[in-house]
């Protein structure tokens, strides 16, 4: 029904920055909210930011606060997410999700977001000291 296909995602110095892309197709209307996760290895999946399309509404969680951007273009049903001032624990396979009626306001209380209704494959990003 709605495929997510992620992309921008690599190998950047501590203090680089990185911005990602979530490109949604099929059966898909700018009303979704959308949204960010990630997996650190050994470590289970957590909230990075979401967005409402149709109100532009957002949420980020507290480790990325002030130094991540998630912003939206509708035209493209696409998704962005800008990473400035990277850490090494911002290494994480990156995933983008998408839900029909969930907020993006109670995104961050989602945990690893298991009930949202679709998920992209992730992209890796890896922060070097």
């Amino acid at each position: 029904q709605v495929q997510l296909v992620e992309s921008g995602g690599g190998l950047v110095q501590a203090g680089g920055s990185l911005r990602l892309s979530c490109a949604a197709s099929g059966r898909f209307a700018s009303s979704y909210h959308m949204g960010w996760f990630r997996q650190a290895p050994g470590k289970e999946r957590e909230f990075v930011a979401a967005i409402t399309w149709s109100g532009g509404m957002t949420s980020y969680a507290d480790s990325v606060k002030g130094r991540f951007t998630i912003s939206r273009d509708n035209v493209k049903n696409t998704v962005f997410l800008q990473m400035n001032s990277l850490k090494p624990e911002d290494t994480a396979v990156y995933h983008c999700a998408a839900d029909i009626s969930m907020r993006a306001s109670r995104w961050s209380a989602l945990g690893a977001g298991s009930t949202l209704d679709y998920w992209g494959q992730g992209t890796q990003v890896t922060v070097s000291s």
